[in-house]
C-alpha cells in the first residue's frame, strides 16, 4: 500500500502484489483499484501486479477544479505510478476509461509499454453518437452532484451494458453497485466533465494507431454496443492488435466474465513474451476474399 506523487502535485493511492514482470491495471469510471480483484489474485502468482485509484477516486486525492482532470493527465498518472513503484516498463491493462488511458499511454511512450489491453473501450468515440455521449455524460455528472453517489449508483449500475453482469452474477453486481455508491460525488462529476466529455475520439487517432508497434489486445462484449464497433476499428487500425469478443457479455468484462478474461489475457501475455504477437501478415489483405492466381 503506497502513494505516488504526480508531476502536478496530486497523490495517488496504489497497491502491488506478487513479483516478476509488471502489470499495471487501470480502472473504469464505475470502478476503482478494487475492480481488479479477480485479476490480482490470478496474475500475482506470476507477475508483479499494480492497481491504483485514479485522481478523483478515494483514497487518491480529489482535486476541486475540473481543469486538473483530462485524458492527457490520466496518462501522466499511469507513468507517475510506475515511477513511484520504480517500474520502467509494464504490461498495461485497462477497462473502459482505463482502456482509453492505456491506448494513449502506448501512443505517447511505447518504450515504456510492454503490451496493452484495452477492454470495453469506445464510449464517445463513435462520431454519430458524440453529441449524445457528451450530453448524457453531463447528465451523469449532475446526478452525482445532486443525488450523490449512494443514491445514483444503482441507476448507473443498471445501464444497458451492465445488466448482463447483474443477470449472470447478482451478488457480484450488487457488490459492484455498493462500491460505486462510495464514489466521491465531486470526483465523479469532475471525472465525467474533465476526462470522459473532453477526450478525443479514437477515430481521430487512426493515423497514430497505424504507426503503433506495441502489442495490443482489444476486448469487448458483444452486447456492449458502443464499444463493439470501435473494437473492430481498433483491430483494423493497429497492425499488432488482436480482437476478443465475449459472447452474451456487456461492459464490465473483467468482473462479469473473470475466468474467460483471465484466460484470454494470460494466453495473450504468453504470446507477447514469446515474441509471437506480431504485426498482421500483409498477405492477410482485407481488400481480398480469395486468390485467383
Amino acid at each position: 500500500m503506497a502513494r505516488a506523487r504526480t508531476s502536478d502535485g496530486i497523490e495517488l493511492y496504489f497497491e502491488e502484489f506478487g513479483s516478476g514482470e509488471a502489470i499495471v491495471f487501470v480502472h473504469e469510471f464505475g470502478g476503482n483499484y478494487w475492480s481488479w480483484e479477480p485479476q490480482i489474485g490470478y496474475f500475482s502468482r506470476r507477475y508483479r501486479c499494480v492497481t491504483f485509484a485514479a485522481r478523483g477516486f478515494a483514497p487518491s486525492d480529489i482535486p476541486e477544479n475540473v481543469s486538473r482532470y483530462s485524458q492527457a493527465r490520466a496518462v501522466d498518472d499511469i507513468f507517475d505510478v510506475m515511477d513511484a513503484a520504480k517500474i520502467e516498463k509494464a504490461h498495461l491493462i485497462g477497462l473502459s476509461m482505463g482502456g482509453f488511458a492505456v491506448l494513449h499511454a502506448a501512443l505517447r511512450s511505447p518504450d515504456r509499454v510492454l503490451s496493452a489491453v484495452a477492454a470495453g473501450t469506445g464510449y464517445g468515440a463513435e462520431k454519430e453518437w458524440a453529441d449524445y455521449f457528451r450530453n448524457v455524460s453531463e447528465g451523469v455528472a449532475e446526478k452525482f452532484e445532486k443525488l450523490g453517489a449512494k443514491e445514483f449508483a444503482p441507476v448507473y449500475a443498471s445501464g444497458p451494458s451492465r445488466v448482463q453482469f447483474q443477470n449472470k452474477d447478482p451478488r457480484g453486481w450488487a457488490l459492484f453497485a455498493q462500491r460505486l455508491g462510495l464514489h466521491s460525488d465531486h470526483g465523479a462529476a469532475n471525472t465525467m466533465r474533465g476526462v470522459q466529455m473532453r477526450r478525443p475520439s479514437l477515430y481521430d487517432l487512426e493515423g497514430e494507431f497505424k504507426k503503433l508497434d506495441v502489442p495490443v489486445l482489444v476486448m469487448t462484449g458483444d452486447e456492449d454496443d458502443h464499444c463493439l464497433q470501435t473494437g473492430i476499428f481498433l483491430k483494423k487500425a493497429i497492425s499488432r492488435a488482436g480482437l476478443a469478443v465475449f459472447p452474451k457479455a456487456g461492459h464490465t468484462l473483467n468482473l462479469e466474465e473473470p475466468d474467460l478474461f483471465n484466460r484470454i489475457v494470460s494466453e495473450y501475455l504468453a504470446q507477447v513474451e514469446a515474441g509471437k504477437w506480431e504485426r498482421r501478415d500483409p498477405r492477410a489483405n482485407g481488400a481480398q476474399i480469395m486468390k485467383t492466381e
